[in-house]
């Protein structure tokens, strides 16, 4: 199990490698799926945390103005939800690492951006349990 939350807390796989490791090591599905959301929402906090600490170290990064970017677009349309719809799509690049930085950013506080962005990551992970499950497929030709 440690793999699995090895994976849902790295940056770039997040629960979108974490998941199907765990239930390809023939995890239960369900607590592959719980372990998984949990560490994904928590390390939400080291990360903000160090974004307050550093922040503006990191702000000169091109990779921040990206997340920027990408978050500033989701919230605008969508306001602070928006965090939560860009963290729901489990694709690389869209998890609690770059909502987190696009919060911070955008100037959102702790409380204003944790719950959009843990409904982001339950609703990411449950998508990804059903796929690697094969209850969702892509569609093909």
């Amino acid at each position: 199990m440690w793999q699995t939350i090895l994976l849902s807390i790295s940056p770039i796989s997040e629960l979108r490698g974490g998941i199907p490791l765990g239930i390809a090591l023939d995890y239960h599905p369900i607590l592959v799926y719980v372990i998984a959301i949990i560490f994904n929402i928590l390390i939400y906090f080291p990360i903000r945390f160090m974004l307050d600490k550093v922040g503006d170290v990191v702000i000169k990064i091109s990779l921040v103005e990206s997340a920027r970017d990408r978050g500033r677009r989701m919230v605008s349309r969508y306001g602070l939800w928006g965090l939560c719809l860009f963290v729901a799509i489990p694709l690389p690049f869209t998890g609690v690492y770059t909502a987190t930085l696009a919060s911070w950013s955008l100037k959102y506080s702790y409380k204003e951006s944790i719950l959009p962005i843990s409904i982001g990551v339950v609703v990411a992970g449950i998508i990804v349990t059903l796929m690697s499950l094969g209850v969702i497929t892509w569609v093909r030709d």
